[in-house]
């Protein structure tokens, strides 16, 4: 379901809830206390096999989102400024989707809402493998090595995921 499909009440009392929700601030995991993300092989949209060890030795934003989570949605905009001003610095932003209907009501999602970084279907065991993701969004923040050095619940700030990326890109 899209978000203009929402009655206007319906969206008002969704917008409240979220500002009323306590905001989780994200804060960075020292070195020694980083644990090796989970590795996974996913799907994009063209069927093409894509694997964290792609992106070794970059910053990598896992985002797990859904096409009916409002906070998910709210965030692509500012998704898609944040992947495109750091991918020149070495930082990768990956989409997973846990939409149980699959590409059927990703694809047309994607192309609706012109998500501009990639997208990967997820599956019941990447979600088991990052800590039973059934609550979204949830945003994982990896470190060059392939360790997460930080960890999102819930909806964010444009201000806070870029916080984290600025202070792992100073970490060199």
């Amino acid at each position: 379901m899209t978000f203009g499909k929402f009655s206007l009440r319906a969206t008002a009392a969704v917008l409240l809830a979220l500002t009323l929700t306590p905001a989780f601030a994200v804060s960075l995991k020292k070195p020694a206390d980083r644990k090796a993300a989970p590795p996974f092989e996913l799907k994009n949209a063209e069927g093409q096999s894509v694997r964290l060890s792609d992106y070794k030795g970059r910053i990598v934003l896992i985002d797990f989102w859904a096409t009916w989570c409002l906070p998910c949605k709210a965030a692509i905009p500012w998704m898609n400024e944040i992947a495109e001003k750091y991918k020149p610095q070495g930082v990768g932003v990956l989409g997973i989707s846990m939409d149980d209907e699959g590409w059927d009501v990703v694809k047309p999602f994607v192309k609706e809402t012109a998500v501009k970084y990639p997208i990967l279907m997820g599956t019941k065991r990447v979600g088991e493998l990052y800590g039973e993701v059934d609550n979204l969004p949830v945003a994982f923040f990896v470190d060059r090595n392939q360790k997460i050095a930080a960890i999102h619940l819930g909806a964010a700030t444009r201000q806070q995921f870029e916080a984290v990326i600025q202070s792992l890109l100073k970490a060199k």
